[in-house]
């Protein structure tokens, strides 16, 4: 079994909290202090999460 790591930092679950996201029909992890970084610059995350850098980081114009 492959260890569960956030997607980001690298970090595993005795580490810090992990949460679960599928994509694609796979499943990824992401931590709390990375989840930022996937709503407000997710071309970040091209490399680490296919298709990332087609990502519209969320727009927070009121």
């Amino acid at each position: 079994m492959t260890e569960k790591t956030c997607l980001n930092c690298g970090r595993n679950s005795t580490e810090i909290p992990l949460l679960t996201l599928d994509y694609r029909s796979e499943t990824y992890h992401l931590c709390p202090q990375c989840l930022p970084v996937m709503i407000h610059k997710p071309q970040n995350l091209a490399g680490k999460l296919p298709g990332a850098e087609n990502f519209a980081p969320t727009n927070h114009e009121h």
